[in-house]
């Protein structure tokens, strides 16, 4: 996989059309269209904070609860869904892949693109209900970018691994599905990671050594407050801080060399 093709100007223009293309799709024969892509998130945002900040009285330690749980939703909701679209990608696809010759990876790429368009849309929205609560931006906010950076690689990682072995076995969307939840409840989303401090540090330690607990709790101090408990200040051993960034970029390199080589046959195994 040469860098010169992979950035060449007809891959270039292929990869923009695919995004746009997958963009309008998402919406299409709604009502509301694109305006879903910030809805959505707040829905399931109001819920959740009814019933865990509400009732459950979850949070109170921390400042700007409501902030800091929407910003959680809306990175786990991106990940799930570039996942889940680049489960899908090279199959959805298929007709096209029998009708032009082109690298496999732009159908992954612009799946996870066009949730990433998303994903930018619903931390407008985050930065704006950051205003109106209150919260105090500092200079951190300014290395927002890198978890975001961290964020894709790991996503487009795990889509480019399950995109391949979707094409063979359509049973790994069934399995991807009970994963996701599971990873769900074992990040620190909804409930604030002090819970899991007053119980045991060490779990603690332990869970933020999950790539999708380290980004969204960094995520949560570069924005919303610098109490946050993160790798970074829980206690972790300095050179165990590292863990989940080396893991983040070694199984992507790993998961695009695999798709890389399967790629040759995508056509035939569909």
């Amino acid at each position: 996989m040469k860098l010169r093709n992979i950035f060449s100007r007809r891959n270039r223009i292929l990869l923009r059309e695919l995004v746009i293309t997958d963009f309008k799709l998402k919406y299409q024969g709604s009502a509301l269209g694109y305006l879903w892509s910030i809805l959505k998130p707040l829905m399931l945002f109001a819920i959740m904070y009814v019933v865990f900040v509400k009732f459950l009285r979850w949070g109170g330690d921390i400042p700007h609860y409501a902030v800091y749980l929407l910003t959680g939703m809306v990175i786990w909701n991106f990940f799930t869904e570039a996942t889940s679209l680049g489960l899908r990608s090279i199959v959805d696809r298929r007709d096209l892949l029998r009708k032009i010759n082109f690298p496999r990876y732009i159908l992954t790429i612009s799946a996870t693109v066009s949730a990433l368009i998303t994903l930018l849309i619903n931390l407008g929205v985050v930065f704006l209900f950051a205003v109106v609560n209150g919260v105090e931006f500092t200079w951190y906010i300014f290395l927002l970018p890198v978890v975001l950076i961290e964020l894709y690689a790991f996503s487009l990682g795990v889509a480019f691994l399950l995109g391949t072995i979707y094409v063979k076995y359509r049973d790994v969307a069934h399995i991807w599905d009970v994963v996701v939840q599971g990873m769900f409840y074992a990040t620190p989303i909804i409930y604030p990671l002090s819970m899991v401090v007053a119980v045991n540090p060490a779990i603690a330690q332990f869970l933020l050594a999950n790539p999708m607990a380290q980004m969204i709790q960094d995520a949560r101090y570069l924005v919303v407050t610098q109490e946050t408990l993160t790798i970074w200040n829980i206690g972790v051993p300095p050179v165990a801080q590292f863990i989940p960034i080396a893991i983040v970029f070694l199984f992507a390199a790993w998961a695009a060399l695999y798709f890389h080589k399967r790629s040759k046959n995508f056509a035939e195994d569909i």
